[in-house]
């Protein structure tokens, strides 16, 4: 049956949890003030809100991605090998390299976005963007040092008249005369300068003007989170650009001038092996033409010594011949210095990951092919660094591709070179051949054809240079840029704040917020509140209600004899209803509840004492033997006899001995509960509480039980049946509406007798105060009292203590 009781509070009925829409929509009407205020504070905090906000507005632009490989014609080469990314790769990669940190930190750098204007308002400041009729100037790297600094220019007459540095917490101040001015404080140098003629100015000039620096990788981060880069549609290379900005020139100019910069990285990253072709045309031109004047040097010296002007031709067809062959040797003598120098070049250590010179004449195409394939290689693995690290799986596996290409090239230097030198045997034999035939020549002669070889070879050279150097000019001139700008920046409107999305959103919680609390404060009540709610959760009378009250007195009694304040009036109505359900004869009232801490040890105690003032003879009996509660109410000690003892053995126990005079009224005698017996149930189901019940009501004119919950344990049903009316107390803001389930059930199975309800602890203010107890093992826990001052509450222990 304990087991059975217990379920009750766990059941739920839809009269007692369903929501009531009519109240809801009264308590609204109740509160509908409270809603107009909530609305009008919510429109006024939207309305002061969208001043304090500064609007940003979108600024897109789209270009055409060139998709050509940089650095030369063999990209497709390239790319059918595998050595570098497809079509739609190179394009992504471009789109990153246009988001990347690097690229916009030189756009801020070169538009001095880390440092911005404004002018101090009520709500928000005003940006100044070209506005500001004073430039200051930091350099990037001392920006990038001091971090943040914000410099405050006052103005007199239209002109600056003195300028505050303030850098973490710290001030300089200085009076400036003319402009420009210089500023050294500890935390960087500040220059002071007129803004362009050319640019249009706030007029009239404001009394203060204020710059706020930031470090550039700071402001380049910002940057970069207001910039979208992404492409137009799947089969194109065209790129959209969007930016968001305070200030829509500031977005025009941001854009425009990252195409400017990506263009320009795109082409050095395309003249590289250009330049590098220059550098090493200017120094092999220098060394000729040094050589070719001492050459030339050393013919006129022989001319002079020889005493002659011109040489007859007296040599014959093999002179002729020999001349052919030498010429030939002098060329092949190129190759191999040629080859020779690209050799050098490329087992240098210094230019592991440097591009090697091309288009430098070399007459072997299989060579300049290689050449031209390694160095693209290098050019695609410098471009992928710009984006990445040198642990990128991608630049990695670049890197054993240009391992292996530069094994290729060196495989291709040696066969050149073996080859050049198995032609300079040939040559060689075929010029001592033709050189015998002309081995009676005066010595002059030989003289004069040798310093004439080498002039004649060294000015071919040096021609060669020069047509080479201006190839490699043109080539440096005719780089086209990588990016064409199709649509030009233009402003997209105000991207944030809408005012109307925001009146509205105001609008939805002035009104949403307080409906929403009220809703929730009544779906979550669980627990009754009013004397409405226990009507509508019972039909059983209700005798009475007892309120919280700040009056304080002794232990648990607050009412007093011949005194008319409120407890007594409250409890002299109950006393008077319960009368009232009394019939004729009928003595015994049976207190209880469903769980403890709702008060039914109080107000038995308090409903007593009322009687007793009354001048009736009354006896309150603790058959809550369990925990006895009426020991604290009155101050009474646990080891004192009482009704255990006589139900334990009530053939040699004298019932009316154990009945104590209490020192409220000698009209009020207590029973206590007594020793707390090993089995309370059994105890109050002997007829031994039949005959002592009969005993008290022949020599009292009221007799109350203050029994245990019977929301916990059975023994309150077991005692009901010497019960002549059942006073079921409930709490307000304690009290489960669930728990009624259980009230009403005990009514129609008529387990007790003459139910009525009597509310306990009504609170308009909502204050709860007291002490917490529960009773044991059941778990349930709560806490009582009355007034800020007095409170009272004990606790139950049932079944095996763990």
């Amino acid at each position: 049956m304990a087991e059975e009781t217990k379920n009750y509070l766990l059941e739920e009925d839809n009269e007692t949890s369903g929501f009531d829409y009519k109240a809801f929509l009264v308590k609204l009407l109740m509160y509908w003030p409270w809603i107009v205020a909530c609305v009008a504070v919510a429109l006024i905090g939207a309305f002061f809100y969208l001043k304090t906000l500064t609007p940003l507005y979108t600024v897109s632009s789209s270009i055409l991605i060139k998709n050509e490989s940089k650095g030369g014609t063999n990209g497709a080469n390239l790319e059918d090998l595998g050595f570098v990314s497809s079509s739609t790769q190179s394009f992504d990669n471009e789109l990153e390299i246009l988001r990347s940190r690097t690229l916009i930190k030189k756009v801020v750098t070169a538009l001095d976005l880390y440092i911005s204007y404004s002018v101090p308002g009520q709500f928000r400041d005003t940006e100044l963007y070209k506005q500001s009729p004073v430039r200051v100037w930091v350099t990037p790297e001392e920006a990038e040092r001091m971090g943040y600094a914000q410099v405050k220019m006052s103005f007199h007459n239209q002109q600056l008249h003195e300028v505050l540095v303030e850098h973490e917490g710290q001030e300089w101040k200085k009076t400036v005369e003319s402009l420009p001015a210089v500023f050294s404080t500890p935390v960087g140098v500040f220059t002071f300068s007129a803004a362009d003629s050319t640019q249009q100015t706030i007029q009239p000039v404001p009394g203060i003007i204020q710059a706020i620096v930031v470090s550039p990788n700071a402001a380049a981060a910002s940057c970069r989170s207001r910039l979208a880069v992404v492409p137009g549609s799947k089969s194109t290379t065209i790129a959209q650009l969007t930016v968001t900005s305070s200030q829509v020139a500031r977005g025009v100019d941001f854009l425009n001038k990252l195409v400017e910069v990506y263009n320009e990285e795109g082409n050095n990253d395309k003249n590289e092996v250009a330049a590098k072709t220059a550098e090493f045309i200017d120094e092999r031109i220098r060394i000729i033409n040094k050589e070719l004047g001492t050459t030339e040097s050393q013919l006129a010296s022989f001319k002079q010594r020889a005493g002659v002007v011109d040489i007859a031709a007296d040599a014959s067809q093999a002179a002729g011949e020999q001349a052919n062959y030498e010429r030939a040797y002098a060329e092949n003598e190129v190759q191999i210095s040629l080859v020779n120098h690209l050799k050098n070049h490329i087992l240098s250590e210094k230019s592991q990951y440097e591009v090697i010179p091309a288009n430098i004449g070399l007459n072997n195409s299989d060579l300049n092919t290689v050449v031209q394939n390694y160095n693209q290689m290098l050019i695609e693995r410098k471009r992928l660094l710009r984006t990445s690290h040198e642990d990128n799986p991608a630049v990695q596996s670049l890197n054993a591709s240009i391992e292996v290409m530069r094994n290729s090239v060196m495989g291709a230097i040696q066969t050149a070179e073996k080859g050049l030198l198995i032609n300079r045997q040939a040559l060689q034999a075929q010029t001592r051949k033709y050189a015998d035939k002309v081995s009676d020549a005066p010595v002059q002669e030989k003289e004069y054809l040798s310093i004439s070889r080498q002039q004649e070879i060294q000015a071919n050279l040096y021609l060669m240079l020069l047509q080479k150097r201006e190839e490699n000019n043109i080539t440096l001139a005719s780089t086209a840029n990588n990016a064409r700008v199709i649509d030009e920046p233009l402003a997209g409107g105000q991207f944030f704040p809408t005012p109307s999305q925001t009146y509205t959103m105001a609008l939805g919680i002035g009104l949403m917020l307080p409906i929403g609390v009220i809703f929730l404060l009544g779906l979550l009540q669980f627990k009754i509140q009013t004397r409405g709610d226990v009507e509508r959760l019972t039909n059983l009378p209700i005798v009475g209600d007892i309120p919280l009250t700040p009056e304080t007195a002794e232990g648990a009694i607050v009412i007093r004899e011949n005194r008319n304040e409120l407890m007594e009036e409250v409890f002299r109505s109950v006393r008077t209803n319960i009368q009232y359900m009394l019939q004729e004869g009928q003595k015994v009232i049976l207190f209880t509840s469903t769980t403890s801490g709702e008060g039914k040890s109080f107000n038995a105690s308090n409903l007593a004492c009322s009687f007793a003032f009354m001048g009736k003879k009354v006896v309150i009996v603790g058959l809550d033997i369990r925990k006895p509660g009426l020991n604290k109410v009155f101050h009474l000690s646990h080891k004192e006899a009482g009704i255990s003892q006589y139900l334990s053995d009530s053939e040699h126990t004298d019932l009316l001995s154990l009945c104590q005079v209490s020192t409220v009224s000698p009209n009020l005698y207590i029973l206590p509960g007594g020793t707390i017996p090993p089995n309370p149930t059994e105890l109050v189901a002997r007829q031994a509480l039949d005959d002592a019940i009969q005993q008290l009501k022949q020599h009292f004119d009221y007799v109350i039980l203050d029994t245990a919950p019977i929301g916990m344990v059975t023994d309150t049903q077991l005692i009901a049946r010497v019960a002549d009316l059942s006073v079921y107390v409930c709490r307000s803001n304690y009290t489960a509406k669930s728990e009624f389930k259980l009230i009403n059930e005990l009514q129609q199975d008529g387990k007790l007798p003459h139910l009525c309800v009597l509310i306990n602890g009504i609170d308009m203010n909502k204050r709860e105060t007291g002490s917490y107890y529960g009773y044991g093992k059941y778990g349930k826990y709560g806490h009582y009292g009355y007034g800020k001052k007095y409170g009272y509450g004990y606790g139950y222990g049932y079944g095996q203590k763990k």
